[in-house]
């Protein structure tokens, strides 16, 4: 769950030309990139990640979430969300706790057709179809979940600003935020136990991702699949791409077109647009499923398009561990301080908290330990000057698990993200679920205590390395009434009409079927999350 780049070098004409399926019209730069998910903090959480990555990769993504529910038509692949872009503390005291502590990202998330992703069993996915439900954990039923088509997840990521940069950072400038197109994809066939052959891997990933800014004129910079993406791919230009203000209020439109999905951000506040499409124009693509012992690593140029007509619980990406197809999450349990890097390197972001340096805020401080990875240290920081690590914050007493979240201290704490619920075609989602993925990180077979199979020892909020509960656990909240009624994150603060019972209102633990690797079709069940369906949506 660290944000691992993965670089290919070597001149024009070697790695970076001579893969197949190379995109027309997009100049490649001469070294390749790629996202690993192996240990990259924005990829899509899999359901289990040793059987993915192996035992010795990341424990997990903490992602609290909102999931939207409608069955009108169209709910699952178009709707629109009003947007206000949290602000930070003024000044640059390090003492102050700043956006990119409480999260690297946050998205608006949507389920895409992928022939080449997991299950691998079709060459053909109908868009924005409910016939692409098949959750029967019986293998033989004509809606089995191994007849299930070939599905990625699309997140619409948001980046906070003052830290460090793109790449291997995720700061796109001191002071603005941006926004880029993702679609994770996993190269893996459950029902027979095959994967993406290992010399693929190491040039995708076995989670491959397609990757774009918002640009100002809905044209990528460089190709956004992973075969054939170079630095340009990854490396933000505030000329072209969209570059937004904290606090600027924005219109946030998610919707098909002939060409794939168009994701695009209208800034309310300076009149600034930016668009992407995940169209083979742009550079999107697949990436061939050829398991061992075959060596290829082939683009095939695609147009995503969303993979349901509406939204439900039966409406999930099948490999993930939440229970997802329309959703806002936040990305969270990943910075914790460091008193001393060592190792880095600016290119790979592979530094480490040195063996004699301590981990944690003040007056929480610790020796550094297995999770402190993905470091760096404070001279490499655009803006604010701290050293710190995004890796897994396995131990749950990070920053983003200390009360520092928005409760109206905005001098020394930032303002929450306030959003919409969704509107499709004008309609309002009926219902709505809060869930979050704390099992899934707390699980006993990654040294945690909770038990994915019965639920024991899985706590919310979840376990610190002591044993202890963590000391905080963000929530989500109710501003205002009405037209005018907005979701926000954090802590109790101004204008909250209802917290939903605060860390409470994730609700049971939920039990998900999912394929058993190398297993025929068979399924097994998992507890990966807690989730609280309302029966209404109460914004």
């Amino acid at each position: 769950m660290k944000h691992r780049f993965s670089l290919a070098l070597g001149a024009v004409g070697a790695l970076a030309v001579a893969l197949p399926g190379q995109v027309t019209g997009i100049s490649a730069a001469p070294t390749h990139m790629f996202l690993s998910c192996d240990d990259r903090t924005n990829c899509t959480e899999v359901q289990n990640s040793s059987e993915v990555f192996g035992a010795n990769y990341y424990v997990g993504h903490d992602e609290p979430s909102t999931l939207f529910y409608s069955s009108l038509p169209g709910s699952g692949n178009q709707m629109t969300y009003r947007l206000t872009l949290p602000s930070d503390p003024p000044g640059t005291s390090p003492t102050n706790t700043y956006n990119f502590q409480l999260h690297p990202a946050f998205w608006f998330g949507m389920a895409m057709c992928d022939v080449q992703s997991y299950p691998e069993q079709f060459s053909t996915c109908t868009p924005y179809s409910d016939t692409n439900i098949k959750n029967n954990p019986d293998p033989s039923a004509p809606d089995a979940m191994a007849r299930h088509a070939g599905t990625a997840f699309m997140e619409l990521q948001f980046y906070p600003p003052g830290w460090v940069a793109w790449p291997p950072g995720n700061s796109c400038d001191a002071t603005s935020w941006c926004a880029a197109l993702n679609i994770d994809s996993l190269s893996e066939n459950p029902i027979n136990g095959t994967v993406l052959n290992s010399t693929c891997q190491r040039q995708v990933g076995i989670e491959y991702v397609n990757f774009a800014f918002l640009t100002k004129n809905g044209r990528a910079q460089a190709p956004a699949n992973p075969v054939q993406a170079t630095g340009a791919t990854f490396t933000p230009d505030g000329s072209k791409d969209l570059f937004m203000n904290s606090g600027d209020q924005l219109v946030v439109d998610l919707r098909d077109s002939a060409n794939g999905l168009v994701t695009t951000v209208n800034d309310l506040t300076t009149g600034a647009t930016g668009s992407m499409t995940s169209s083979a124009d742009n550079g999107f693509g697949m990436v061939k499923f050829a398991p061992a012992p075959d060596q290829e690593c082939t683009n095939i140029p695609y147009d995503f398009h969303p993979m349901y007509g509406t939204s439900s619980e039966q409406t999930r990406v099948i490999w993930a561990a939440h229970s997802y197809n329309i959703a806002f999450s936040d990305e969270i349990g990943h910075f914790d301080y460091c008193s001393a890097v060592t190792g880095n390197n600016f290119v790979n972001g592979q530094g480490k908290c040195a063996n004699s340096a301590q981990e944690g805020s003040s007056g929480d401080l610790e020796a550094a330990d297995a999770d402190d990875n993905y470091c760096f240290d404070s001279s490499q920081s655009l803006l604010i000057k701290v050293s710190g690590c995004q890796g897994t914050n396995a131990g749950f007493d990070g920053v983003p698990y200390q009360s520092v979240w928005p409760d109206g201290d905005t001098t020394h704490h930032p303002t929450s993200i306030l959003f919409s619920s969704p509107l499709s075609n004008g309609s309002t989602y009926d219902r709505m679920a809060f869930e979050a993925d704390m099992p899934r990180i707390e699980a006993a077979d990654f040294g945690g205590s909770c038990n994915r199979t019965t639920g024991a020892g899985c706590t919310n909020p979840p376990k610190t390395d002591d044993g202890l509960l963590a000391t905080f656990y963000p929530f989500y909240s109710n501003v205002g009434r009405g037209s005018k009624c907005l979701w926000g994150l954090g802590n109790d603060f101004p204008g909250v009409v209802e917290d939903f019972g605060k860390d409470a209102q994730y609700g049971p633990l939920l039990k998900l079927t999912y394929l058993v690797f190398g297993g025929g079709g068979r399924t097994l069940q998992r507890y990966n999350n807690y989730r609280n369906v309302l029966s209404s949506n109460p914004c």
